[in-house]
Formats: structure tokens, sequence, C-alpha cells
């Protein structure tokens, strides 16, 4: 079981090594090459717990043994969820939603990043290096908290957050500048999500600043989903969600599912194709975009274009105009072809675009459809479905359910993936269904709850009344020394 580089087919790592290093040093992402070869036996699953299902789809991606793979997965989520199923499948009128946001962060992110802290100590134990491990993550909101929550005092491991000072909910910004922990750090920078992505990749390629890194015997990883032990742990749900169907008769065995996924960074949907190349029966994975809406214009033209204005909208974890697992499934869709992803990646970086051929555009139609919906649709969509489900989306599920009705299939079960708690972005949600008189989010957050008697999750409960132990804010460009300066207070 070997991984490869995206962009260079001699870059290959073991497992352990590719989940510790996290991006490849020339920029590409680890792959694995025979992906598919071997395949889940579903039926096996059927009646199987969470737990069992996750240790059944770990096997087929790392090199650990099956004590060490049942032991990542309970610790990372026995008795940390909400709901003791973890990912919970709600059946509406028109389609399943499938909740992901029962973690200690109420956000989609929680059920990679419990899980990659144990996958990350485990192939620490398994490879010959006394170097620490330093977490550099950028998020558009969610990653963040939920990466800071899973790393926070884990031994050898130091983590730093960039998040984009204007461009996260208010709920999102007070979680990460609260977050406790001895070997924790947060930063807000100006500029948005694609600046701190950008400015991360490129420290990962480097070699001066690693170097300075190594002499303080400190090696780079990273808990964004560029990282293929964050990614692994995201095809579980899709497998969990079908065999819940299957479970209870909504479908049968082998019968295809569509997924509507809410899409920013692409690192959810392409769980879902990683878990149909592994033997889920999947129909299409439909990928909705806000007016950020990038990808939609990719996925029906061809043509990738990150030359247009930022849109800030009311889905801020989805404001993304690079998109980087996009990579990934180009190099298994282009017969993994490193050379053509590097070209391809080599005209992003240098033109802003690329464009794919005529036949790796079919190919991905043939998986893939798109849909966006922008901020009116999306708060409209919101009411609409409390008023008809009594059920409460949050921005960002709300994107999703409106292209699923655009997209409506008698002919196959569709689940929307729920990315997130509707109280992460309150005053979004609440004014889609009442009058609000400009008060704050958390004031908000209260009255949500009065009117609609959702729970609001005990991780957000009395969060404004928290320490704030994160200030910094700095500009893009000064990331790297930021970085050097603030190590010895971890």
């Amino acid at each position: 079981m070997i991984y490869e580089s995206t962009r260079d087919i001699n870059r290959k790592l073991n497992p352990s090594e590719a989940i510790l290093q996290g991006l490849s040093e020339e920029g590409g992402l680890f792959v694995l090459r025979d992906l598919g070869k071997n395949k889940l036996n579903l039926e096996k699953l059927i009646g199987k717990s969470y737990y069992e299902v996750a240790e059944a789809v770990l096997r087929l991606f790392v090199d650990f043994s099956d004590e060490e793979i049942k032991k990542c997965v309970e610790e990372a989520y026995r008795g940390k969820f909400s709901h003791e199923n973890i990912t919970p499948l709600v059946g509406l009128k028109d389609s399943y939603v499938l909740e992901l946001f029962n973690g200690p962060t109420s956000a989609f992110k929680d059920v990679g990043l419990s899980l990659l802290p144990q996958l990350t100590k485990t192939a620490l134990t398994k490879v010959e290096d006394k170097n620490d491990i330093l977490i550099l993550t950028a998020t558009s909101g969610d990653t963040g908290k939920a990466a800071l929550e899973g790393f926070k005092d884990v031994d050898r491991t130091k983590i730093m957050v960039f998040y984009p000072n204007d461009g996260v909910s208010t709920v999102q910004k007070t979680q990460m500048q609260t977050q406790e922990g001895k070997n924790t750090k947060v930063c807000a920078i100006h500029g948005n999500f694609d600046d701190a992505q950008s400015g991360i990749k490129e420290l990962f390629v480097d070699e001066e600043f690693k170097k300075e890194l190594l002499s303080k015997n400190i090696k780079l990883s990273s808990a964004n989903s560029i990282n293929i032990g964050r990614l692994i742990p995201q095809v579980v749900y899709y497998v969990v969600s079908y065999l819940d169907l299957v479970n209870t008769n909504k479908i049968k065995l082998n019968d295809k599912v569509n997924f509507v996924v809410p899409t920013g960074n692409f690192g959810n949907i392409l769980a879902g194709y990683y878990a149909e190349q592994i033997g889920l029966p999947v129909n299409k994975l439909i990928c909705a975009s806000n007016n950020n809406n990038v990808l939609y214009d990719f996925l029906t033209t061809g043509v990738y274009d990150k030359n247009r204005d930022f849109l800030k909208t009311v889905s801020p974890s989805m404001d993304i105009l690079i998109s980087s697992n996009l990579e990934r499934l180009l190099y298994y869709i282009s017969g993994c072809d490193n050379a053509y992803i590097a070209k391809l990646m080599k005209d992003l970086k240098e033109t802003g675009r690329f464009e794919v051929t005529g036949e790796v555009l079919d190919k991905i139609k043939d998986k893939f459809q798109a849909g966006f919906a922008d901020d009116e649709q999306t708060k409209e969509t919101i009411k609409a479905i409390y008023e008809k489900d009594n059920y409460l989306l949050d921005t960002h599920t709300a994107v999703a359910y409106k292209v699923l009705l655009d997209n409506l299939d008698n002919e196959h079960a569709s689940i929307v993936l729920s990315t997130a708690s509707p109280y992460k972005f309150t005053e979004s949600v609440y004014s889609s269904l009442f009058e609000t008189q400009g008060e704050d989010e958390f004031t908000l957050m209260n009255k949500l709850h009065e009117q609609t008697k959702v729970v609001i999750p005990e991780n957000l409960r009395d969060l404004d009344k928290k320490e704030i132990r994160h200030k910094d804010v700095i500009n893009k460009e000064d990331m790297k020394k930021y970085i050097l300066e603030k190590l010895g207070d971890l």
C-alpha cells in the first residue's frame, strides 16, 4: 500500500508517512494509485455499528494493525459525539438528511478531525522520527475549531490555525478565539480563505522554512483535507448512511443513491467519490455551490477559472475559489496521469485557470452533477423546509437542499449532507425565519431556540462568556514570520 504525489509518480510514501507529511514536497497531494483495487463487502457490514464500518474502511487505506485501527476509532468517537450513531440519517419529504454536526464543534469537520489526531499519534509510533509535528491549517470557519479541538494537548504535536478575519461567522470566530490547550495558536489574517490556504501551501514547499523548523526538531503537517488522513474518515459516513437505508428497508442492497454535498474545498464530496470507488453504489454526486460557483462552472464547462470576484455569502465556509481536493479527482479521472496534473496545477498557479480535455470532462459528468444557490435562495430554502418539514437547516445545508430541489430524482433515494448546526450561523438562519432588531448572534441563538425548540449544542451554549485567548491579526504576507516567532509559545 503506497501513496504517491498527484504531480510526481516518483514521490512515494507508505500510509503512515503520507499522514504525517500531509503534502508532497512539490505541492502535490498524496493518493493511492490503485484506489478501488480492494472493495468493501457491503453485505457483511449490514447491521454493523459506525465503529465497525469505520474499521472496515480504514483497513483499505492505512498500514495499521486491526488492533491499532480499533483503538484509533474508539478514542476518536466514543463519548465525544452527542448522538450514539455519530452521523444519524433523518428522513424528510423530499430526501434524507445526513447530520454530520454532532461532534465537539458542531460541524462535519469533527468526523475527520476527531480521527486524524489518533491516526497521527499511531503513525508517529510506526516511523523512526524523533521530531515533533507542527500542524499548519487554513480555515474558512469550521476546520480550524475542529482541528484545534482534535489536536489540543496531543503529545508531540503543535497546531497553528489561520482564518480570514472578516470571512467567518461570529460564532465560528469566537469558537477559535476561545480555544484552550497548551499547544494551540490561532491567528486571523487580512485576506480571504484562499489567501490563507495559499500561504500555508507555499510554506509546505519552502525548503528554507522547513530546514529552520527541523533545526528545532519540528516537521510540518496539515489538518486540512489536503492531508489524506483527514479525508479517509469522511468516506465512512457515506457508507454508513447507505447502510442505514438498507437496514431500514428504504432501499435494497446494491440500489444506487444520490448524494448532494455543499462544497467549497471539494474534500467532502471527494470522500463520496472514494466511497464509490471502494464499492458503494452511487448514482450521482451532486456538487452544490453558493455564489462563489467556480466548481459549478468547472463541472459544467471543463474550465476552472478563479479570476473572478471573491464574494462573501451567508454560507461563509464555502466562500472558496481554489478547491484543493479537485486535484485528486482529476488525477483519477485522467487515468492517474501525474504529468497532466502537474501541468494543470502549473497553469492554475501562473494564470489562475486551467481547462481539461473533453474526454476528462465527459468522465466527470458521468458521475457528478452541479448546481448553485444565491443568498436569497438559500434563506428561502431554510424557511420553506422549516415550514414544510419542521426541520432547521443551516445556511450551507440549505444551499445543498436548494440544489436537490432543482435536481429531484424519483428513481433514486437522495441524501443531503448537513454540514453544520444552524446555531453556527444564527443570524442568517434566524433572519430567514423571523424579523430581527439588530441583536447579536448570541442573543439570536437563544431566541432561535425559543422559537423553534431546536436544542443548542452544548459546546455553543455560553460561548460568548468564555475568555478570548487568541487576538492576533496579521497581514497574509507575514504568516511565515509569525509562525517562527510564536513557536516558542507552544
